[in-house]
């Protein structure tokens, strides 16, 4: 009997989805197990734990794994790809695929077929595929770098304009929410905080911002909907790109279908709109699918087609 283990290690969360060729056995949850996020012994504890769960749930020893796609943010980096490689090894049996957290997430909306993935989560990045059938990405150069439109994005973001907003005299309750939350008792600390050597994981304000934009706050809002815009910026270098691969001309090329994911665009209503309405604009008719892909399901495709 072969057996076939998709994970997809995101930011802040982890899913693993045990199956056999033609039906799912077991899926369970954990946190992060990125290095570049955690350190290992927490990274380490979190696959334990799930690995352990999903055991019990299925009765499968992972052991007799067949084949594993791990799909993952940071897999580029060569010390997060070996920690990966060496864990996994002692822990699961079978052959080892290990690709980028995009890549399963473009997998599990089109099945290796033409189109474009926008991913938005604690970071993110855009991937797509052309008629050509290869891989390629735009952004994703983590989050001092890029990230724009994600987690990361719209807690330093709103961080940054809660104080421009005391400058430019405009009321927000961006300021109070995230002191509130880091226990701060004044606008310096939250300066001091902010800026120190080990700076706070900013993705965590995110929740907060989009709090205070739903609420009605204008400021918050703003960085709610840019967020949504510079993901539709990047999504249009990618079709753009796609475009001249296949050598179309302007009046003869078929948009790509365009498929969301993470939580950022899949639970946050006024960034999908922003998001829509530019890439609308620019592409009228755009096919923007409304199910939330599940990237997981990618890494089980992978992993069942061992390639």
């Amino acid at each position: 009997m072969a057996y076939y283990l998709g994970i997809d290690g995101g930011g802040t969360k982890t899913d693993f989805l045990l199956a056999e060729e033609d039906r799912e056995l077991g899926r369970v949850r954990t946190g992060s197990i990125k290095v570049l996020r955690l350190d290992a012994a927490t990274t380490g504890r979190n696959l334990y734990s799930a690995l352990n769960e999903l055991t019990s749930l299925t009765g499968v020893s992972m052991r007799k794994v067949t084949r594993c796609c791990i799909g993952a943010g940071g897999v580029a980096v060569p010390t997060a790809a070996a920690w990966i490689r060496s864990t996994f090894a002692e822990l699961i049996g079978g052959e080892l695929m290990l690709v980028g957290d995009v890549e399963i997430a473009l997998d599990a909306a089109f099945r290796g077929q033409r189109g474009v993935l926008i991913l938005a989560g604690t970071g993110s990045q855009i991937a797509g595929r052309g008629n050509d059938g290869v891989f390629r990405t735009v952004g994703g150069y983590g989050p001092i770098l890029s990230d724009e439109g994600s987690g990361h994005f719209l807690g330093v973001e709103g961080l940054r304009r809660s104080f421009r907003a005391i400058d430019e005299e405009r009321p927000t309750q961006l300021l109070d929410s995230i002191r509130r939350h880091w226990k701060l008792s004044s606008p310096e600390e939250v300066v001091e905080f902010a800026s120190q050597n080990l700076a706070p994981d900013f993705s965590q304000l995110a929740p907060l911002v989009v709090e205070c934009a739903v609420s009605g706050d204008a400021v918050a809002a703003e960085v709610v909907r840019d967020g949504g815009r510079h993901l539709a910026e990047l999504a249009t270098l990618m079709i753009e790109r796609l475009r001249r691969v296949e050598g179309s001309r302007q009046e003869d090329f078929v948009v790509p279908p365009v498929a969301l994911a993470g939580s950022i665009l899949t639970k946050v209503a006024l960034a999908r709109q922003a998001l829509a309405e530019a890439l609308g604009a620019r592409y009228p008719g755009i096919v923007i699918s409304e199910t939330a892909t599940d990237p997981v399901q990618g890494a089980l495709w992978r992993a069942r087609r061992g390639s």
